[in-house]
């Protein structure tokens, strides 16, 4: 890819998409600029990376081909107030701010203004994360397609309707919470039967991959492939039984949905 991409915000989010972009080679540290509130957060981004520092905001806004906003939702208004006189329609306005509408961009910017909505998630460090893409009106075919490559470097990127990027937030945005709990409970369960709490991690890590990977690569209904594990008579499906009794797909059901609903509250 050419040109120069700036990141306004240097966050968890912002870090995992930056490194995942330069492991999986489409960009060169030098094509990432950023900058951040924090200079001791920036400063160690810098020197792990070798991306390039800006001193200001505006800096970024006047270098970068695509401009990503990766700042939390509550200031995101008044940056965008600072940098939004300073964007150019050419120039591809990516916000990854949770709640931050095209409408909202547009009012900010400019109705001829290039911009584009992303959800992505944190497995976008390690070359793994899903993002959801939604361009306003304004953004031309080779201007979307430099964005889903952008994203697709960090894994998969499609695009999806404004109207479901509350969904998106719940089901994939902020899911790999949910996952990272399911890991942890599993390995604790294993260690209280005596393995190793590392090699616990590590088996079910695995074994959540490989099921994730089944779901995509075989195209099968989840329901379909947990039957094929479940023996008649045997132990999954008494793990299965449990889980039922326990309510887990009510939970995660209810979990979703508030994810869902406090996304709701942030729109803007």
């Amino acid at each position: 890819m050419q040109g120069t991409v700036g990141f306004i915000g240097a966050g968890n989010m912002a870090q995992a998409l930056i490194r995942g972009i330069i492991s999986a080679g489409l960009l060169q540290p030098q094509q990432i600029m950023v900058s951040n509130r924090s200079q001791d957060k920036l400063q160690a981004l810098t020197a792990d990376s070798g991306i390039r520092a800006a001193g200001n905001n505006p800096e970024v806004v006047r270098q970068a081909d695509l401009l990503v906003l990766a700042v939390k939702p509550q200031v995101a208004d008044a940056v965008m107030q600072e940098i939004g006189p300073l964007c150019r329609p050419e120039q591809v306005l990516i916000s990854i701010v949770t709640g931050l509408s095209l409408q909202r961009l547009a009012e900010l910017t400019s109705a001829r203004q290039s911009a584009v909505r992303v959800m992505p998630n944190t497995p976008a460090l390690c070359g793994a994360g899903m993002s959801a893409v939604t361009p306003n009106a304004a953004t031309s075919p080779q201007q979307l397609s430099d964005v889903l490559e952008l994203f697709g470097a960090c894994g998969a990127a499609e695009v999806v309707p404004e109207s479901l990027m509350d969904v998106v937030t719940g089901v994939s945005g902020s899911s790999p919470a949910y996952v990272f709990m399911f890991i942890e409970a599993m390995a604790d369960a294993a260690v209280r039967s005596g393995m190793p709490r590392a090699q616990a991690y590590r088996f079910c890590a695995q074994a959540v991959l490989g099921a994730a990977s089944m779901v995509l690569e075989t195209g099968k209904h989840p329901g379909q492939l947990k039957d094929q594990v479940c023996s008649p008579g045997g132990t999954t499906i008494e793990a299965v039984a449990s889980l039922e009794r326990s309510g887990f797909r009510s939970s995660v059901l209810e979990a979703v949905d508030a994810c869902i609903r406090k996304a709701k509250t942030l729109q803007a």
